[in-house]
């Protein structure tokens, strides 16, 4: 069983997480009024929200050897530092410019955050803990997306839009001195004697891959962006991914270890994982823009049915580990990915005169699995990893994770129009976007279809038969 202290860097985690992908929403909701206070236009504010993912997707793939070099207790505590100044910082941005350098320094702090807080779980918690400790860790990066724009409409109607990153300072403090407290000073929070050297050519290759790769999901995402740019930049992401590949499978020492997805349960947490994570992150966009513009719906009835995602992931959350030790991680991730595609592809069959219990019931299901889901792909991924490569794949994991929730909103938006191009009416675009993302689903389903039977048991508790006492699964 987890003891006091693992619960506690779990829920720090989970808190940096809340933090972190709250910033990569919530800015959205205020660009309007951003705009305006700024002397710009809402499209430039956009610069705002791209800055920050961007370096994310970038400096991610570093989180790992920062680790190794300088101790996963030093980069935590500054990385918490550098977002909570950075954020406090943002909020006394004077022009746009210095706004968007600003949010780069507050993305470097949350580049750093969960993946070095994430290794610091694994590598105190027990296979057989991993499903409860991953629930603590998972969940507000599925509540944070859904509350980003209802609590970003409040701060920008009640407040202002400076709200949006004061609110970082007190939740910041507070985990900074959680992890003072928390995280010590042994094996994992120390620097070793040798730390491996820096792959420089894999730094380059991956960071202008991701980068360029982010960057063309927010051209996509942009009305006015032009075809030809966003093919270029498209080009530019896969070349240099491609590219960085054959280096990583090369390198003696590569920053990324793409040797970790030979682990079958590994590979399809990675794979499997993204696509659910993109359907995670495109449904609370789709979802708004559906009942505002079509249903003609007010922002606030909008946002209380939506939350009804939110109810679903922390209403099915307490039995999440019970399901996973049941039913194995096989049959649940066929369960709830399976699900996720029909509630989403349901949302097509949505109407103005469809009662308002009936939509809110099928997007509570919807919250329910993707609950499950991520859950429990994010077990799963280091549940049959050997604890000398938790680091490689931990980056790997959190790399492939954040590259796909930021392309979460480019993914709704490629989907609208295709819609728009096949229907004429927007109710009818909107069907079609809704029923692509959730055949988005079904590659998913079926990598968890072609699992072992067995796969993640290592990470299960299952009860001896009699009644006797557990038996952990090795």
């Amino acid at each position: 069983m987890m003891d006091s202290r693992q619960r506690a860097t779990a829920l720090l985690v989970a808190g940096c997480f809340f933090m972190e992908m709250l910033d990569g929403t919530i800015v959205a909701t205020a660009a309007p009024r951003m705009a305006a206070a700024l002397g710009t236009t809402p499209a430039a504010v956009g610069l705002v929200v791209t800055a920050y993912l961007v370096t994310l997707a970038v400096l991610i793939p570093l989180s790992g050897w920062l680790a190794v070099r300088f101790g996963a207790r030093r980069v935590l505590l500054t990385a918490i530092a550098l977002f909570t100044l950075a954020s406090a910082a943002c909020a006394a941005a004077p022009d746009l410019g210095t706004l968007v350098a600003l949010r780069v320094l507050q993305g470097a702090g949350g580049a750093m955050m969960v993946p070095v807080g994430r290794l610091l779980v694994l590598a105190r918690t027990e296979k057989s803990d991993l499903p409860r400790a991953m629930a603590y860790v998972v969940w507000p990066g599925l509540v944070a997306p859904v509350a980003a724009p209802l609590a970003g409409g409040l701060l920008t109607t009640y407040a202002s839009w400076h709200w949006m990153f004061l609110i970082n300072v007190p939740m910041g403090l507070v985990a900074f001195a959680a992890a003072w407290r928390i995280v010590g000073s042994g094996p994992q929070g120390s620097a070793p004697p040798l730390a491996p050297p820096l792959d420089l050519v894999g730094v380059l290759l991956c960071c202008t891959g991701l980068a360029a790769l982010t960057w063309a999901g927010h051209l996509v995402a942009e009305d006015g962006s032009g075809w030809p740019v966003t093919a270029a930049v498209t080009a530019v992401a896969f070349a240099a991914l491609a590219a960085a590949g054959r280096h990583l499978l090369r390198a003696p020492h590569p920053l990324v270890n793409l040797r970790t997805l030979e682990v079958a349960s590994f590979r399809e947490s990675v794979t499997g994982g993204s696509l659910v994570w993109m359907v995670i992150t495109a449904v609370p966009f789709l979802l708004p823009l559906l009942f505002q513009e079509v249903f003609g719906w007010s922002a606030v009835a909008s946002g209380a049915v939506v939350l009804f995602v939110f109810v679903g992931n922390i209403a099915v959350k307490p039995a999440t580990t019970f399901l996973l030790n049941r039913f194995g991680f096989r049959r649940l991730l066929i369960a709830a990915t399976a699900a996720l595609a029909v509630t989403v592809a349901g949302c097509a069959f949505l109407t103005a005169a469809t009662p308002v219990a009936v939509t809110a019931a099928l997007v509570l299901a919807g919250g329910a699995a993707r609950s499950v889901g991520l859950t429990g792909y994010s077990t799963m991924a280091f549940s049959e990893v050997g604890r000398e490569r938790l680091r490689d794949a931990n980056t790997l994991s959190a790399t492939a994770q954040q590259l796909s929730a930021g392309l979460g909103v480019a993914v709704a938006v490629i989907a609208l129009r295709i819609g728009q191009a096949l229907a004429s009416a927007p109710g009818g675009a909107y069907q079609v976007a809704f029923l692509l993302l959730g055949a988005l689903c079904l590659p998913a389903v079926l990598g968890a279809v072609r699992l072992h039977p067995t796969a993640g048991d290592a990470a299960r508790t299952v009860r001896a038969p009699g009644g006797a006492a557990p038996a952990r699964q090795r």
